[in-house]
């Protein structure tokens, strides 16, 4: 996830003429600045991670998932850590949830919508990239153990690309929705992380959907639902439908094909991997 909705500090450009005459998309100072964001105190941030991490291990029973799911989360926020440095919106910074997950903070609002989705979509694209030490073990041991944890990295991307806030999904996806009206962004998102929040709770993870539930109440109250910066355009609003697809699609790619030498076919591996959200049980 991302936390993108906090009062920007000026760039080391701002304030540059263009140097053609195009728009500029750099981070817009804003006025009253907060302190430059430290980050999270280092011994906080180990302990959430060991309470993280001792958590999942109770509720999985599985020390490979414990491991696999808190080295997927840390890569998958230095994804949008990536991006949002690239795109000007830095320093930003890793902020560990206990029980929860965790967060990438941004020092400054991105310019515009479209770098905003680049921001959301960067963290479950990278955090793909976690899955190849455990692919790794496993063809080096022939250990069925280590494709949990590539199962277990594949699901924390798939499901933060759920279009409910504040997953990555409803930054992805609500400026396109957006784009075709203000209200129709707002009743998708509503309705879908209505829908999530029932997932979570008929399957057992109840911090998740109390966790999605304050948020998806935290959107309501807050009123402005979109972000400052310039509008996505058309253009971008097909680019974003794209990437959000080919990151899903590979999202699912990585998650089958840490399910299928377990099951032996597609199908099975579709099957089962269909359990672990509920359906055909």
């Amino acid at each position: 996830m991302t936390d993108t909705d906090r009062t920007r500090r000026p760039g080391p450009w701002d304030g540059l003429p263009p140097a053609a005459p195009v728009e500029r998309e750099i981070a817009r100072p804003q006025a009253d600045e907060p302190p430059l964001d430290k980050g999270q105190n280092p011994v906080w941030a180990v302990i959430s991670t060991l309470l993280l991490g001792g958590f999942i291990w109770f509720i999985s029973g599985s020390w490979v998932i414990a491991v696999a799911a808190v080295w997927g989360l840390l890569v998958h926020e230095y994804g949008h850590v990536l991006a949002m440095n690239k795109l000007g919106m830095g320093p930003a910074r890793i902020y560990i949830i206990p029980f929860l997950g965790g967060v990438a903070k941004s020092q400054r609002l991105p310019a515009s919508e479209w770098h905003g989705v680049l921001v959301s979509l960067a963290g479950p694209a990278f955090g793909l990239l976690a899955a190849i030490p455990f692919f790794a073990l496993f063809l080096g041991t022939g250990q069925g153990m280590w494709l949990q944890g590539v199962f277990a990295i594949a699901l924390i991307n798939l499901v933060n690309l759920a279009p409910a806030p504040p997953l990555d999904g409803s930054k992805a996806l609500g400026p396109v929705l957006a784009l075709i009206h203000p209200m129709v962004e707002k009743a998708a998102m509503v309705a879908i992380g209505v829908l999530v929040v029932f997932w979570g709770i008929t399957n057992g993870a109840y911090i998740f959907a109390a966790f999605l539930a304050l948020a998806l109440f935290g959107h309501l109250l807050r009123g402005a639902w979109r972000p400052d910066g310039r509008p996505l355009t058309w253009p971008e609003a097909g680019r974003s439908v794209g990437l959000f697809v080919v990151t899903a699609t590979a999202c699912a790619a990585v998650g089958l094909a840490g399910l299928m030498p377990v099951t032996g076919s597609v199908g099975e591996a579709l099957a089962l991997g269909a359990s672990y959200f509920g359906f055909g049980r």
